[in-house]
């Protein structure tokens, strides 16, 4: 079988990828590990449309993020996709984190997002009657998706356009052949194993994205582009509706490791705390979410939520991210690249696609037709 475009991995990124290529690219098809679209990190976090605050400036993470925002709310407005703009805070509780304030809204200028706000502790308080800070950042175009209606509608936007979806077939290897063309050799649930031949490839396996590029010879060592597993649990506060009605962010954590323990709300108004950060060395799928975390996190977030009792947490759900980085490396922009430089050109490898991934869907589905040949 020979086909134009293969796309590997049916998350939020290769949906929007798909979307998007099937409106100039014909015979265009999806290949999905799993059962269905979007069973890892794009249907595990915190379904938070970012506004591209803490990012290296001039990186694809801010620009992308940034980009991907403004596409997000005019899709959710013209396609009615259920979103809420409710803004986030991000609340200092000494002089000290105080002092990393101006430092964030310097990183967030430069990346373009001009409407952070600062807030005294009795602003705060007024916008929040349970949230302690002594002041606060302000992000009026930070808000909240819900992300299953997005895919949905990648997903339905995709199958217009003719493109074809293949779920519960495992990518092994990709071999590159002259032309240039790849053939794709894959396994299906019962062992059964077949190969087809592709014109251009994008690599969108998410946790598995490295692996992918690896099979083509890429050394993942050489190029950086080994990802390491990272875990974040969730857990719910029961007494929700009501609670808050803003995302609260604490000052962010060293290198981008992980925002801290955060509260969110989501399109119920339910509200979650999480995710912590947990480095997962032997990079398994481990979805548990430990009880004797709760603690830790009621811990976290007892320093802004003044009203947080330790009973109010239950555990919920955990997710892995993509990362570039182990414990105590530097930040680590996202990887798109189109490979021609290493003689395969029409392959292009996405590679530690983590947050703001969800946000910046739209806008990396327009930079990789841009990349396409």
């Amino acid at each position: 079988m020979d086909i134009g475009t293969t796309i590997i991995g049916a998350g939020v990124v290769g949906l929007a990828v798909a979307a998007r290529c099937s409106q100039d690219h014909k015979n265009v098809f999806v290949i999905e590990k799993n059962e269905k679209f979007g069973q890892e990190t794009s249907s595990r976090n915190s379904e938070v449309i970012h506004a591209g605050i803490y990012y290296p400036p001039n990186s694809l993470k801010a620009r992308l993020c940034v980009e991907g925002r403004q596409l997000l709310y005019a899709l959710c407005e013209a396609r009615r996709i259920p979103f809420r703009k409710c803004g986030k805070l991000i609340v200092a509780i000494n002089k000290t984190e105080e002092d990393f304030l101006a430092s964030i809204e310097a990183k967030a200028r430069n990346n373009g997002v001009e409407d952070l706000q600062y807030l005294s502790g009795d602003q705060v308080v007024r916008m929040e009657p349970t949230v302690r800070a002594v002041s606060a950042l302000f992000s009026p175009s930070t808000g909240i998706i819900h992300s299953h209606r997005l895919m949905r509608y990648f997903v339905a936007q995709a199958q217009r356009n003719n493109v074809q979806f293949v779920y519960r077939c495992l990518v092994e290897r990709v071999e590159p052949l002259s032309g240039p063309r790849y053939r794709v050799h894959v396994r299906y649930p019962d062992g059964q194993t077949e190969k087809f031949t592709t014109r251009y490839l994008v690599n969108c396996a998410g946790l598995e994205s490295d692996r992918i590029a690896a099979s083509t010879g890429i050394d993942v060592h050489v190029h950086q582009y080994e990802q390491f597993f990272w875990k974040g649990e969730y857990f719910s506060v029961v007494p929700a509706p009501g609670t808050i009605n803003h995302l609260i962010y604490p000052v962010p954590l060293p290198n981008n490791e992980g925002l801290g323990i955060h509260a969110t709300i989501d399109m119920s108004g339910r509200v979650k705390l999480g995710p912590n950060t947990i480095f997962l060395p032997q990079r398994s799928y481990d979805y548990t979410v430990d009880a004797a975390h709760r603690k830790d996190f009621f811990v976290a977030a007892r320093r802004y939520l003044t009203g947080l009792q330790l009973d109010d947490l239950a555990p919920d759900y955990a997710g892995i991210r993509p990362k570039l980085q182990k414990p105590g490396d530097a930040v680590r922009d996202f990887i798109i690249q189109e490979e021609s430089a290493k003689g395969m050109p029409g392959l292009v490898n996405l590679i530690g696609i983590e947050s703001p991934g969800l946000t910046a869907s739209p806008a990396i589905a327009e930079h990789v037709v841009r990349l396409l040949p």
